[in-house]
Protein backbone atom coordinates (compact mmCIF):
# COMPACT_ATOMS: atom_id res chain seq x y z
CA UNK A 1 0.00 0.00 0.00
CA UNK A 2 1.50 3.49 -0.69
CA UNK A 3 1.69 6.08 1.78
CA UNK A 4 0.09 9.49 0.94
CA UNK A 5 2.49 12.31 0.05
CA UNK A 6 3.56 14.24 3.01
CA UNK A 7 1.72 17.53 3.55
CA UNK A 8 1.64 18.23 7.10
CA UNK A 9 -1.14 16.09 8.06
CA UNK A 10 -1.17 12.40 8.74
CA UNK A 11 -4.42 11.32 7.38
CA UNK A 12 -4.64 13.64 4.47
CA UNK A 13 -5.90 10.90 2.16
CA UNK A 14 -8.71 9.09 4.56
CA UNK A 15 -9.70 12.17 6.85
CA UNK A 16 -11.70 14.78 4.67
CA UNK A 17 -13.31 16.47 8.00
CA UNK A 18 -9.96 16.80 9.49
CA UNK A 19 -10.72 14.82 12.66
CA UNK A 20 -7.09 14.57 12.97
CA UNK A 21 -6.61 18.49 13.43
CA UNK A 22 -8.08 18.39 16.89
CA UNK A 23 -4.80 16.34 17.99
CA UNK A 24 -1.90 18.91 19.01
CA UNK A 25 1.78 18.97 17.41
CA UNK A 26 2.65 17.14 20.21
CA UNK A 27 0.57 14.64 20.20
CA UNK A 28 1.40 13.65 16.47
CA UNK A 29 4.85 13.92 17.12
CA UNK A 30 5.03 10.10 18.28
CA UNK A 31 1.83 9.04 15.80
CA UNK A 32 4.78 10.24 13.33
CA UNK A 33 7.93 8.09 14.95
CA UNK A 34 5.40 4.67 15.07
CA UNK A 35 4.40 5.46 11.24
CA UNK A 36 8.10 4.87 10.03
CA UNK A 37 8.37 1.85 12.41
CA UNK A 38 5.22 0.49 10.86
CA UNK A 39 6.16 1.26 7.35
CA UNK A 40 9.83 0.36 7.57
CA UNK A 41 9.79 -2.72 9.81
CA UNK A 42 6.24 -3.71 9.89
CA UNK A 43 4.48 -3.96 6.72
CA UNK A 44 7.12 -5.38 4.66
CA UNK A 45 7.02 -8.61 7.11
CA UNK A 46 2.90 -8.82 7.06
CA UNK A 47 1.86 -10.72 4.11
CA UNK A 48 4.70 -13.52 5.17
CA UNK A 49 3.40 -13.92 9.17
CA UNK A 50 -0.47 -13.47 8.28
CA UNK A 51 0.01 -16.71 5.55
CA UNK A 52 2.20 -18.54 8.11
CA UNK A 53 0.20 -17.78 11.17
CA UNK A 54 2.99 -16.51 13.21
CA UNK A 55 3.30 -13.42 14.80
CA UNK A 56 6.80 -11.55 13.96
CA UNK A 57 8.14 -11.09 17.17
CA UNK A 58 11.21 -9.02 15.84
CA UNK A 59 9.33 -6.45 15.63
CA UNK A 60 8.15 -5.90 19.34
CA UNK A 61 11.59 -4.04 20.65
CA UNK A 62 10.98 -1.71 18.13
CA UNK A 63 7.39 -0.80 18.83
CA UNK A 64 7.87 -0.71 22.86
CA UNK A 65 10.91 1.29 22.27
CA UNK A 66 8.39 4.30 21.13
CA UNK A 67 7.55 4.90 24.45
CA UNK A 68 3.92 5.18 22.87
CA UNK A 69 1.90 4.77 26.21
CA UNK A 70 3.69 7.60 27.87
CA UNK A 71 5.42 9.85 25.05
CA UNK A 72 7.75 12.38 26.60
CA UNK A 73 6.25 15.17 24.54
CA UNK A 74 3.06 14.23 26.45
CA UNK A 75 4.19 13.68 29.76
CA UNK A 76 7.34 15.56 30.40
CA UNK A 77 5.75 18.10 32.72
CA UNK A 78 3.55 15.53 34.66
CA UNK A 79 0.66 15.35 32.33
CA UNK A 80 -0.80 12.34 30.88
CA UNK A 81 -1.63 11.56 27.46
CA UNK A 82 -5.73 12.74 26.56
CA UNK A 83 -7.68 9.86 25.19
CA UNK A 84 -7.68 11.04 21.24
CA UNK A 85 -4.10 10.37 21.45
CA UNK A 86 -4.81 7.13 22.31
CA UNK A 87 -7.34 6.29 19.88
CA UNK A 88 -5.37 7.59 17.15
CA UNK A 89 -2.55 5.27 18.27
CA UNK A 90 -4.17 2.26 18.02
CA UNK A 91 -6.01 3.80 14.45
CA UNK A 92 -2.25 4.13 13.20
CA UNK A 93 -1.61 0.44 14.52
CA UNK A 94 -5.12 -0.54 12.73
CA UNK A 95 -4.67 0.97 9.59
CA UNK A 96 -1.42 -0.76 8.92
CA UNK A 97 -2.58 -4.27 10.62
CA UNK A 98 -5.68 -5.42 12.88
CA UNK A 99 -3.31 -8.36 14.25
CA UNK A 100 -0.30 -6.22 15.17
CA UNK A 101 -2.99 -3.06 16.88
CA UNK A 102 -4.57 -6.06 18.87
CA UNK A 103 -1.18 -7.17 20.26
CA UNK A 104 -0.45 -3.76 21.18
CA UNK A 105 -3.52 -2.63 22.97
CA UNK A 106 -3.21 -6.16 24.60
CA UNK A 107 -0.87 -4.30 27.10
CA UNK A 108 -1.81 -0.69 26.55
CA UNK A 109 -5.71 -1.09 26.67
CA UNK A 110 -6.77 -4.46 27.99
CA UNK A 111 -4.01 -4.72 30.79
CA UNK A 112 -3.65 -1.49 31.66
CA UNK A 113 -7.16 -0.74 32.05
CA UNK A 114 -7.47 -4.09 34.47
CA UNK A 115 -4.82 -2.79 36.53
CA UNK A 116 -5.52 0.80 36.22
CA UNK A 117 -9.55 0.11 36.82
CA UNK A 118 -9.08 -2.95 39.36
CA UNK A 119 -5.80 -2.54 40.95
CA UNK A 120 -6.26 -0.10 44.58
CA UNK A 121 -4.12 3.19 43.64
CA UNK A 122 -1.33 1.52 45.75
CA UNK A 123 -1.22 -1.87 43.35
CA UNK A 124 -1.76 0.86 39.80
CA UNK A 125 1.10 3.31 41.52
CA UNK A 126 3.53 0.63 41.84
CA UNK A 127 2.45 -1.44 38.26
CA UNK A 128 1.85 1.33 36.05
CA UNK A 129 5.74 2.57 35.61
CA UNK A 130 6.28 -1.23 34.83
CA UNK A 131 3.06 -1.56 32.42
CA UNK A 132 4.22 1.41 30.00
CA UNK A 133 7.81 0.38 29.88
CA UNK A 134 6.99 -3.25 29.05
CA UNK A 135 8.78 -4.30 32.18
CA UNK A 136 5.80 -6.18 33.29
CA UNK A 137 3.43 -7.25 30.70
CA UNK A 138 0.30 -9.01 30.87
CA UNK A 139 -3.47 -10.10 29.20
CA UNK A 140 -6.70 -10.17 29.83
CA UNK A 141 -8.32 -13.44 30.31
CA UNK A 142 -12.38 -13.26 30.85
CA UNK A 143 -14.04 -15.15 28.00
CA UNK A 144 -14.13 -18.93 28.54
CA UNK A 145 -14.48 -21.99 26.35
CA UNK A 146 -18.42 -21.91 26.92
CA UNK A 147 -18.78 -18.69 27.84
CA UNK A 148 -18.25 -15.68 26.16
CA UNK A 149 -21.49 -13.40 25.59
CA UNK A 150 -23.11 -14.66 29.15
CA UNK A 151 -19.85 -14.64 30.69
CA UNK A 152 -21.30 -11.96 33.35
CA UNK A 153 -23.88 -15.04 34.81
CA UNK A 154 -21.93 -18.05 33.86
CA UNK A 155 -18.46 -17.44 34.46
CA UNK A 156 -17.52 -21.02 35.71
CA UNK A 157 -13.40 -20.25 36.58
CA UNK A 158 -13.38 -20.67 40.37
CA UNK A 159 -11.12 -19.05 43.55
CA UNK A 160 -10.43 -20.22 46.78
CA UNK A 161 -8.82 -18.50 49.38
CA UNK A 162 -6.16 -20.33 51.24
CA UNK A 163 -4.40 -18.29 53.69
CA UNK A 164 -2.41 -15.63 52.01
CA UNK A 165 -3.01 -17.54 48.62
CA UNK A 166 -6.13 -17.46 46.36
CA UNK A 167 -6.35 -21.50 44.12
CA UNK A 168 -7.31 -20.90 40.63
CA UNK A 169 -8.69 -23.72 38.31
CA UNK A 170 -10.70 -23.30 35.50
CA UNK A 171 -9.89 -22.60 31.91
CA UNK A 172 -9.64 -18.91 29.59
CA UNK A 173 -10.40 -19.32 25.86
CA UNK A 174 -9.33 -16.76 22.90
CA UNK A 175 -6.59 -14.77 24.92
CA UNK A 176 -4.24 -13.25 22.69
CA UNK A 177 -0.73 -12.24 23.88
CA UNK A 178 -0.52 -14.51 26.32
CA UNK A 179 2.49 -16.95 25.14
CA UNK A 180 4.68 -13.63 25.72
CA UNK A 181 3.18 -12.37 28.83
CA UNK A 182 4.52 -12.30 32.23
CA UNK A 183 0.95 -12.42 34.21
CA UNK A 184 -2.51 -13.58 33.27
CA UNK A 185 -5.07 -11.08 34.59
CA UNK A 186 -7.54 -14.01 35.76
CA UNK A 187 -11.31 -13.35 36.28
CA UNK A 188 -12.94 -16.18 38.65
CA UNK A 189 -15.91 -16.66 40.99
CA UNK A 190 -14.67 -16.71 44.59
CA UNK A 191 -16.37 -19.55 46.05
CA UNK A 192 -17.13 -18.51 49.49
CA UNK A 193 -19.27 -15.95 48.49
CA UNK A 194 -19.99 -16.01 44.20
CA UNK A 195 -18.56 -12.94 43.44
CA UNK A 196 -16.19 -12.39 40.79
CA UNK A 197 -12.60 -11.24 42.05
CA UNK A 198 -9.93 -10.40 39.70
CA UNK A 199 -5.71 -12.01 39.83
CA UNK A 200 -2.58 -11.58 38.16
CA UNK A 201 -1.46 -15.14 37.31
CA UNK A 202 1.93 -15.90 36.72
CA UNK A 203 2.17 -17.15 33.68
CA UNK A 204 4.91 -19.54 34.56
CA UNK A 205 3.40 -20.53 37.75
CA UNK A 206 2.74 -24.37 38.22
CA UNK A 207 -0.78 -25.39 37.23
CA UNK A 208 -0.76 -22.82 34.22
CA UNK A 209 -1.02 -24.42 30.89
CA UNK A 210 -1.35 -22.51 27.66
CA UNK A 211 -2.22 -24.20 24.50
CA UNK A 212 -2.34 -22.32 21.01
CA UNK A 213 -5.00 -21.59 18.91
CA UNK A 214 -5.28 -23.13 15.14
CA UNK A 215 -7.11 -23.06 12.28
CA UNK A 216 -8.06 -19.30 12.64
CA UNK A 217 -9.48 -17.57 9.11
CA UNK A 218 -8.94 -14.48 10.89
CA UNK A 219 -6.38 -12.17 12.87
CA UNK A 220 -3.74 -15.14 11.73
CA UNK A 221 -0.58 -13.20 13.39
CA UNK A 222 -1.87 -12.85 16.70
CA UNK A 223 -1.41 -15.55 18.92
CA UNK A 224 -4.22 -16.94 20.62
CA UNK A 225 -4.40 -19.52 23.67
CA UNK A 226 -6.52 -21.64 25.62
CA UNK A 227 -5.50 -21.48 28.72
CA UNK A 228 -5.67 -24.27 31.08
CA UNK A 229 -5.31 -23.56 35.09
CA UNK A 230 -5.02 -26.16 37.60
CA UNK A 231 -5.25 -25.13 41.07
CA UNK A 232 -2.78 -22.46 40.33
CA UNK A 233 -2.10 -20.39 42.87
CA UNK A 234 -1.71 -16.64 43.62
CA UNK A 235 -0.75 -14.24 46.44
CA UNK A 236 -2.92 -11.90 47.98
CA UNK A 237 -1.18 -9.11 47.30
CA UNK A 238 -1.96 -10.10 43.34
CA UNK A 239 -5.21 -9.92 43.73
CA UNK A 240 -6.89 -6.98 42.07
CA UNK A 241 -8.16 -5.39 44.70
CA UNK A 242 -10.88 -2.95 43.35
CA UNK A 243 -12.60 -5.94 41.54
CA UNK A 244 -15.54 -7.65 44.48
CA UNK A 245 -18.23 -8.10 41.65
CA UNK A 246 -18.63 -8.59 37.84
CA UNK A 247 -19.86 -4.55 37.80
CA UNK A 248 -16.08 -3.70 38.57
CA UNK A 249 -15.30 -5.81 35.06
CA UNK A 250 -18.23 -4.26 33.45
CA UNK A 251 -16.68 -0.72 34.23
CA UNK A 252 -13.64 -2.26 32.05
CA UNK A 253 -15.28 -3.09 29.65
CA UNK A 254 -16.86 0.02 28.89
CA UNK A 255 -13.55 1.53 28.24
CA UNK A 256 -11.78 -1.31 26.48
CA UNK A 257 -14.70 -1.22 24.17
CA UNK A 258 -13.76 2.21 22.50
CA UNK A 259 -10.58 0.52 22.15
CA UNK A 260 -12.19 -1.90 19.64
CA UNK A 261 -14.15 0.81 18.06
CA UNK A 262 -11.29 2.66 17.13
CA UNK A 263 -9.65 -0.78 15.55
CA UNK A 264 -12.46 -1.00 13.77
CA UNK A 265 -12.15 2.54 12.32
CA UNK A 266 -8.32 1.74 11.47
CA UNK A 267 -9.16 -1.37 9.53
CA UNK A 268 -11.24 0.76 7.39
CA UNK A 269 -8.92 3.26 6.58
CA UNK A 270 -5.95 0.55 5.73
CA UNK A 271 -8.75 -1.36 3.31
CA UNK A 272 -9.46 2.19 2.00
CA UNK A 273 -5.99 3.72 1.21
CA UNK A 274 -4.89 -0.28 -0.10
CA UNK A 275 -8.36 0.09 -2.94
CA UNK A 276 -7.84 2.93 -3.90
CA UNK A 277 -4.24 2.62 -4.96
CA UNK A 278 -5.59 -0.32 -6.39
CA UNK A 279 -7.91 1.29 -8.82
CA UNK A 280 -5.56 4.26 -9.88
CA UNK A 281 -2.76 1.75 -10.92
CA UNK A 282 -5.34 -1.10 -12.20
CA UNK A 283 -6.60 -0.68 -16.17
CA UNK A 284 -9.02 -2.09 -17.82
CA UNK A 285 -10.87 -1.60 -21.24
CA UNK A 286 -7.41 1.04 -22.01
CA UNK A 287 -7.60 3.14 -19.00
CA UNK A 288 -7.76 3.12 -15.13
CA UNK A 289 -10.28 1.96 -13.17
CA UNK A 290 -10.88 4.41 -10.77
CA UNK A 291 -12.09 6.43 -13.69
CA UNK A 292 -15.02 4.15 -13.85
CA UNK A 293 -18.56 5.30 -12.06
CA UNK A 294 -19.57 2.03 -10.41
CA UNK A 295 -15.77 2.01 -8.75
CA UNK A 296 -16.08 5.76 -7.92
CA UNK A 297 -19.48 5.03 -5.88
CA UNK A 298 -17.83 2.69 -3.64
CA UNK A 299 -15.12 4.49 -3.14
CA UNK A 300 -17.56 7.38 -1.77
CA UNK A 301 -19.00 4.53 0.56
CA UNK A 302 -15.89 3.63 1.92
CA UNK A 303 -15.10 6.65 2.25
CA UNK A 304 -18.68 7.85 4.32
CA UNK A 305 -18.41 4.28 6.37
CA UNK A 306 -14.98 5.70 7.34
CA UNK A 307 -15.50 9.33 7.89
CA UNK A 308 -18.57 8.22 10.00
CA UNK A 309 -16.78 6.25 12.14
CA UNK A 310 -13.71 8.34 13.01
CA UNK A 311 -16.19 11.26 13.59
CA UNK A 312 -17.84 8.69 16.34
CA UNK A 313 -14.54 7.72 17.48
CA UNK A 314 -13.21 11.15 18.28
CA UNK A 315 -16.74 12.38 19.91
CA UNK A 316 -16.62 9.09 22.20
CA UNK A 317 -12.71 9.82 22.90
CA UNK A 318 -13.63 13.89 24.08
CA UNK A 319 -16.81 12.25 25.91
CA UNK A 320 -14.46 9.67 28.06
CA UNK A 321 -11.63 12.74 28.47
CA UNK A 322 -14.48 14.67 30.76
CA UNK A 323 -14.49 11.99 32.84
CA UNK A 324 -17.72 10.62 31.25
CA UNK A 325 -17.91 6.65 30.48
CA UNK A 326 -21.25 4.89 30.27
CA UNK A 327 -21.65 1.10 28.74
CA UNK A 328 -24.01 2.42 26.23
CA UNK A 329 -21.44 5.03 24.61
CA UNK A 330 -18.94 2.34 23.95
CA UNK A 331 -21.36 -0.54 23.11
CA UNK A 332 -22.85 2.05 20.68
CA UNK A 333 -19.56 2.86 18.71
CA UNK A 334 -18.04 -0.62 18.52
CA UNK A 335 -21.55 -1.84 17.63
CA UNK A 336 -22.04 0.35 14.93
CA UNK A 337 -18.19 1.09 13.51
CA UNK A 338 -18.10 -2.88 13.78
CA UNK A 339 -21.43 -3.40 11.41
CA UNK A 340 -19.83 -0.43 8.62
CA UNK A 341 -16.38 -1.68 8.65
CA UNK A 342 -17.45 -5.11 7.41
CA UNK A 343 -19.33 -3.54 4.44
CA UNK A 344 -16.06 -1.19 4.22
CA UNK A 345 -13.79 -3.54 3.62
CA UNK A 346 -15.96 -6.22 1.62
CA UNK A 347 -15.83 -3.22 -0.73
CA UNK A 348 -12.74 -2.72 -0.80
CA UNK A 349 -12.63 -6.86 -1.92
CA UNK A 350 -14.97 -5.88 -4.76
CA UNK A 351 -12.95 -3.11 -6.07
CA UNK A 352 -10.22 -5.21 -6.06
CA UNK A 353 -11.60 -8.31 -8.08
CA UNK A 354 -9.97 -11.43 -8.03
CA UNK A 355 -6.65 -9.78 -6.72
CA UNK A 356 -9.16 -9.42 -3.38
CA UNK A 357 -8.95 -12.80 -2.38
CA UNK A 358 -4.45 -12.65 -2.49
CA UNK A 359 -2.00 -11.17 0.06
CA UNK A 360 -0.37 -9.13 -2.17
CA UNK A 361 -2.18 -5.78 -2.28
CA UNK A 362 -3.11 -5.82 2.18
CA UNK A 363 -6.54 -6.30 1.16
CA UNK A 364 -7.57 -10.08 1.69
CA UNK A 365 -5.93 -9.51 5.02
CA UNK A 366 -7.81 -6.15 6.31
CA UNK A 367 -10.94 -8.26 4.48
CA UNK A 368 -10.02 -11.51 6.65
CA UNK A 369 -9.36 -9.64 10.06
CA UNK A 370 -12.59 -7.77 10.42
CA UNK A 371 -14.51 -10.63 11.39
CA UNK A 372 -12.78 -10.83 14.00
CA UNK A 373 -13.29 -7.33 15.03
CA UNK A 374 -16.82 -7.52 14.35
CA UNK A 375 -17.08 -10.37 17.29
CA UNK A 376 -14.50 -9.74 20.08
CA UNK A 377 -15.03 -7.03 23.20
CA UNK A 378 -18.98 -7.95 22.49
CA UNK A 379 -20.65 -9.24 19.76
CA UNK A 380 -23.14 -7.04 17.42
CA UNK A 381 -26.07 -8.49 19.28
CA UNK A 382 -24.69 -7.85 22.99
CA UNK A 383 -23.97 -3.79 22.19
CA UNK A 384 -27.01 -3.69 20.58
CA UNK A 385 -28.80 -4.67 23.86
CA UNK A 386 -26.38 -2.97 25.79
CA UNK A 387 -27.83 -0.07 24.31
CA UNK A 388 -31.56 -0.71 23.94
CA UNK A 389 -31.41 -1.30 27.69
CA UNK A 390 -30.49 2.37 27.76
CA UNK A 391 -32.84 3.66 25.16
CA UNK A 392 -35.92 2.01 26.54
CA UNK A 393 -34.68 1.50 30.58
CA UNK A 394 -35.75 -2.34 30.14
CA UNK A 395 -33.26 -4.87 30.17
CA UNK A 396 -33.77 -7.63 26.99
CA UNK A 397 -31.18 -10.09 28.54
CA UNK A 398 -32.02 -12.80 29.34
Amino acid sequence: MSTPPDTGRLYPGCDPYGIEGRLTEAEKAPLRRLRRVLEEEVRPLLAEYWEAGEFPYQIVDSLQSLDLMAPPELTADGGQPRSLYHGFRIFELARTDASIATFYTAQAGLFRTACRVGGTPEQFAQWDPLITSFEMTGVFCLTEPEHGSDIAGGLATTARREGGEWVITGAKRWIGGAFTADHLAVFARDEADGQVKGFLVDRQAPGVRLEKITGKTSLRMMQNADIHLDAARVPESMRLGNVNSFKDVAAMLRAMRSDVAWIATGVQAGAYEAALAYVREREQFGRPVGGFQLVQEKLARMLGNLTASLTMVAGLAERQQEGVYRDEDSALAKMWISLHMRETVALARELVGGNGITLAHDVARFHADAEAVYSYEGTHEINALVVGRSITGRSAFV
